[in-house]
């Protein structure tokens, strides 16, 4: 019994064994390698976070080196532990006014 197919074109595409080892390779290595192409869109977007994330340590880092410059001034130093820490001098009194939008009000469970 002869294959009718035969002469047709799509089963002499398929039939060539040159084509199954290319679909082999190509199917291996989008999804079964350890260097795939869904690995590799994983590991990108990964590369960019970290990339975001080295931009906004850096310019944390250049705010931080100003700062550092600045408090380098006594004057400065007092101002910020004013600020910060709510020092004072012995002869000083320190009121803290706080409004009803700066505070985040707590819920009782009654």
């Amino acid at each position: 019994m002869t294959n009718p197919y035969k002469d047709k074109s799509w089963f002499k595409f398929l039939s060539n064994k040159y084509i199954w080892v290319l679909l082999f390779f190509a199917t291996w290595m989008i999804f079964l390698d350890n260097y795939s192409y869904f690995d590799h869109r994983f590991l990108d977007k990964q590369i960019e976070e970290l990339e975001d994330n080295k931009k906004y340590y850096q310019d944390e880092i250049k705010k931080d080196q100003e700062n550092i410059k600045e408090l380098k001034n006594s004057e400065q130093i007092e101002k910020y532990a004013r600020e910060k820490y709510y020092m004072k001098k012995d002869s000083e009194d320190i009121y803290i006014i706080e409004f009803e939008g700066d505070t985040i009000e707590k819920k009782t469970n009654n």
